[in-house]
């Protein structure tokens, strides 16, 4: 009896615990939660807001470059200088000049054989890319915040039959404590019930820390932004409207690895296009200010000379023969486009089983909650008129405690097909692209 008090007081422990949890974290609430803390997908958005910087016009090569340069020079020189004049040449000793310079140059490349053109559409087409990227990436991040989000649901409800069912061995136990008092039943009736309770009671605890375990799962996807025990809403709203065919073919134009492998594709023809334009000869111009002042020592005809000048010029050259690296690099990115094709090919193929594969998943797991839910009437019809039996006589403790295991294995059940058809339909949506584009 010591040991079954433990249990009962431990078990009341817990479900205080619960009774105190305030917060209901809504599907809703969990999605925001996730998007706007999520560590992945922080990084994932960072990812995204790097290679927008990189379609900058900054970025792109259009603009001219500006360089600023400044100099200065001084000399301290032994110096002996004969003059073509015949004069007595000069020795100067520590002789002494100085030169000073400073100027601003501009440099801009009118024509690269578009080169720039077709990397600037590169860079574009990139971020593209890495938006598609951080769309998996949320994707995938919502998909295991709901695998998490009803595991806590499954478990909740799970707690909830589990708490049911000890509170029916309880009350057997009371009952079996009266009969053996009065003398219409033995002792052994008393211990199988108080046998009961502390499985019941172990159960409870079990699910209990799995409970907690899960919430902490949970916690960590949202970025770890709930303090407090929560709840979570153990409501489910089946919210594929698409019929198979209508959803496969959104499957074919919107799965984000499909769109990735498409973009993979126009980065390569541009990326083609890029190394083609080696063929081609560049055209630059180029533009200087300068200033510049020397002084000079005693051995110069000049003692101090300042100029100062602008200079333009304009610069043809063409690559003629490089030694073959642009025909390789040409070949190199056809092969590369034909593999984004060829992966292309195969990440539809994919698609088609996977889709065909899902569904079927979606549409079986639907199936068996229905029938689950079916079966709870059935068990707990059954429960019903086996407890009535029981309290007469007509049946033993036994009987009753297969028909509450029995009702309790199918609040299991039911719990476990729910969520699982949940999950399964999830992952049809993520397949087919929509699963952004649903309520949770």
């Amino acid at each position: 009896m010591n040991i079954n008090k433990s249990l009962l007081l431990l078990v009341l422990l817990c479900g205080a615990s619960i009774v105190n949890a305030q917060q209901i974290l809504t599907q809703e609430d969990a999605v925001k939660l996730a998007l706007d803390n999520n560590y992945g997908i922080k990084i994932a958005k960072n990812d995204v807001e790097v290679a927008n910087n990189n379609t900058s016009i900054l970025n792109s090569g259009y603009l001219p470059t500006v360089t600023a340069a400044a100099g200065a020079t001084y000399n301290l020189d032994n110096t002996e200088a004969e003059f073509s004049n015949g004069t007595d040449p000069t020795v100067l000793n520590g002789a002494e000049s100085d030169r000073y310079n400073a100027s601003i140059s501009l440099n801009y490349t009118i024509f690269d054989g578009l080169g720039r053109r077709y990397n600037y559409e590169s860079l574009k087409e990139q971020y593209q890319l890495s938006e598609l990227q951080a769309r998996e990436t949320i994707e995938n991040t919502i998909t295991q915040l709901f695998s998490v989000y009803y595991s806590v649901a499954q478990l909740t409800e799970n707690l909830e039959a589990l708490k049911e069912t000890l509170a029916v061995s309880k009350d057997r136990l009371v009952r079996a404590e009266y009969q053996f008092e009065y003398g219409q039943n033995t002792k052994l009736g008393v211990l199988n019930a108080e046998v009961d309770i502390n499985n019941d009671s172990i159960n409870i605890i079990s699910s209990y820390q799995d409970l907690k375990n899960a919430k902490r799962d949970l916690n960590v996807v949202l970025g770890n932004t709930l303090d407090n025990d929560f709840t979570v809403n153990t409501e489910v709203n089946f919210a594929l409207q698409f019929q198979r065919d209508s959803l496969f073919e959104q499957a074919k134009i919107r799965n984000v690895a499909l769109l990735q492998t498409e973009k993979n594709i126009a980065i390569s023809q541009l990326s083609i296009k890029s190394n083609q334009s080696g063929y081609l000869p560049t055209l630059g111009l180029s533009g200087t200010y300068g200033w510049n002042k020397n002084n000079n020592n005693a051995a110069s005809f000049v003692s101090v000379s300042t100029s100062t000048g602008l200079s333009a010029g304009l610069n043809l050259s063409w690559n003629i023969f490089d030694g073959g690296r642009t025909k390789t690099n040409v070949r190199n990115a056809k092969v590369n486009l034909e593999t984004q094709k060829l992966q292309k090919e195969n990440i539809l193929k994919g698609i088609k089983r996977d889709f065909d594969n899902a569904w079927e998943d979606y549409t079986n797991k639907l199936k068996i909650f229905n029938i689950q839910k079916q079966n709870i009437i059935t068990s707990q019809n059954n429960f019903e008129r086996t407890q009535e039996q029981f309290k007469i006589g007509q049946v033993n403790s036994i009987e009753f405690r297969q028909a509450q295991l029995n009702l309790l294995n199918a609040e299991l059940s039911r719990n476990n097909a729910k969520y699982d058809a949940k999950l399964a339909e999830l992952q049809l949506l993520q397949l087919s692209g929509q699963l952004l584009n649903v309520d949770f």
